[in-house]
């Protein structure tokens, strides 16, 4: 199915910009297709000339007069001859065209080296793709590659970018460990250090091997153009997703496909878990959620469990509550946080009750992310208070019709810590940084469609959204704009995003507000009457 571009009004005037560029390049390719004639009469006539004055250089300078004698005697026989300065000029234009035409060879087929290549690589499946009572086996030792291996490209490096791969009907495709195997080999014998697409047609017996691209990581945190409670979580491939978004890439303006997260009442992923090692990007994915929740006039709870201060900008910002790193902080923060809930869930079925529309405060989203809530719920374990985490449940259970969202960050090595309320109602699911493809299945689901590479930069990863596929994921660049070690032009980004600071502390929470209940079930049912 075609992607669908988002309306171009939308993209904050760059849809003059490109139309422009479009009707340029469309009249160039229109230029070059008429005027080719004269180009290649052109490249001859410079040929022809370059070619007389290496002649006339190579000339004995005792032979050079004798020679122009010899040249003006033919112009004159020419120019006396009927018709001959026409017969000279269609002789010189036809020479011309000759020596001008592209002499670039068409490639026929692959060379000695490609040729090698893909006889080793058929040599090294046929153990899987063959068995001994197969009468005519399309994958034998000492066979014919052609008959099995087609479509392939290379790179400069004589590398394989994109190969078609017939296999006999008997051999397991349905099983993933089958699957697993072949991609493996391939991925081994094509060239480490990449990803590979591996595009399996059980119907056709029929394989597709293709090298992807590098996801941009140039694309910082700025405003998106999406509506509301709709996230940007990342972008992917372009065969991922039937949408893009338009962004700028630094100054350039470009239209990328990206990774929309839904949230609401009528969502199926409401909340959110992402998973990584220690400096892979979920700090900044929960920063870019952040800034998109507070864009869209929602209120965020931050919980940094890892107390590395890397939230501290938003801190006094409007629609900031809190922003809490320590175990009595948090624990505070959740409870409120459930109470909320709870007070959200009753107005609006009070509100129901009387055929009213929910109160307005009820309907404003509200954001509650966490990162590394493990290490806080080991600190409160061990001071002997009560788990911060056991606070969650009632935001994660009921938050989707109160308008309440919970996104998880965590590190691999505590993913243990977690308790099974987070693992049972986080549906959208984010895994980043350099993993092991079961260390992916285990946390999406599903193995991821691709190969992973052992390096990948910061925020790089994959996404899968409730029961949806895997897609490949790079989260904008949204790093604290305080942390003078990274890109200026990316702290900038996130600076100017930052909504203003509170004129006064009559929003934030205080530890009072935090510990008493937010409204009793009687206020609630009077203000319905």
């Amino acid at each position: 199915m075609a992607r669908r571009p988002l309306p171009r009004i939308l993209s904050s005037g760059t849809v003059s910009l490109n139309r422009g560029r479009d009707l340029a390049r469309t009249a160039a390719d229109s230029a070059t297709d008429v005027l080719h004639p004269l180009l290649v009469i052109g490249r001859g006539l410079r040929i022809l000339a370059a070619a007389g004055r290496r002649r006339w250089s190579q000339t004995p300078k005792d032979k050079r007069g004798p020679a122009l004698f010899l040249g003006a005697a033919c112009v004159l026989v020419v120019a006396l001859v009927p018709y001959g300065p026409l017969l000279a000029m269609i002789t010189l234009m036809a020479a011309a065209a000759w020596h001008g035409r592209d002499r670039t060879p068409a490639k026929t087929g692959p060379s000695d080296a490609e040729t090698e290549r893909l006889g080793s690589l058929y040599e090294a499946l046929v153990p899987y793709f063959s068995i001994p009572e197969d009468p005519s086996p399309l994958f034998a030792h000492g066979g014919d590659w052609d008959k099995a291996l087609s479509g392939y490209e290379f790179d400069e490096a004589g590398r394989i970018t994109r190969l078609h791969i017939r296999y006999p009907a008997y051999f397991t495709d349905g099983e993933a460990t089958s699957r697993a195997r072949i991609e493996a080999l391939l991925h081994a014998k094509s060239g480490r250090g990449r990803e590979y697409l591996f595009d399996w047609d059980e119907e056709g017996n029929q394989l597709d091997l293709r090298v992807l691209a590098a996801l941009p990581t140039g694309i910082a945190a700025q405003p998106f153009v999406t509506s509301p409670g709709e996230t940007v979580l990342g972008f992917t491939d372009a065969g991922g997703v039937q949408r893009t978004l338009p962004v700028l890439e630094g100054d350039e303006p470009r239209d990328v496909p990206p990774v929309i997260w839904r949230t609401g009442p009528r969502s199926t992923e409401p909340h959110l878990l992402a998973v990584g090692q220690p400096g892979s990007g979920t700090s900044t994915l929960l920063r870019s959620v952040a800034l998109q929740a507070l864009r869209q006039g929602g209120d965020v709870l931050i919980v940094d469990g890892g107390g590395s201060g890397e939230y501290s900008c938003l801190s006094g910002r409007r629609g900031v509550l809190a922003v809490e790193c320590g175990p009595t902080g948090a624990q505070a923060t959740l409870e409120w946080a459930a109470q909320e809930t709870e007070r959200r869930l009753i107005a609006t079925h009070r509100a129901r009750e009387v055929g009213r529309p929910a109160p307005e405060d009820t309907r404003r989203p509200l954001w509650i992310l966490l990162d590394q809530p493990s290490v806080l719920a080991h600190l409160a374990v061990a001071e002997g208070g009560p788990d911060p985490l056991a606070q969650l449940q009632v935001p994660l259970r009921h938050g989707r019709p109160a308008h309440v969202t919970v996104v998880v960050a965590e590190q691999f090595g505590h993913l243990e810590l977690l308790n099974d309320a987070v693992w049972q109602h986080t549906r959208a699911r984010v895994v980043l940084g350099p993993a092991a493809v079961q260390q992916v299945a285990d946390v999406l689901g599903l193995p991821p469609h691709t190969t992973p590479t052992a390096q990948v930069p910061p925020g790089r990863g994959y996404a899968r959204l409730g029961t949806g596929p895997v897609h490949r994921l790079q989260v904008p660049a949204t790093p604290d704009p305080y942390d003078e070690a990274t890109h200026p032009a990316y702290r900038q980004a996130v600076l100017e995003l930052l909504p203003e600071r509170q004129p006064g502390p009559d929003r934030l929470l205080s530890a009072k507000s935090l510990q008493a209940p937010a409204v009793d079930a009687p206020e609630v049912a009077a203000e319905a009457p």
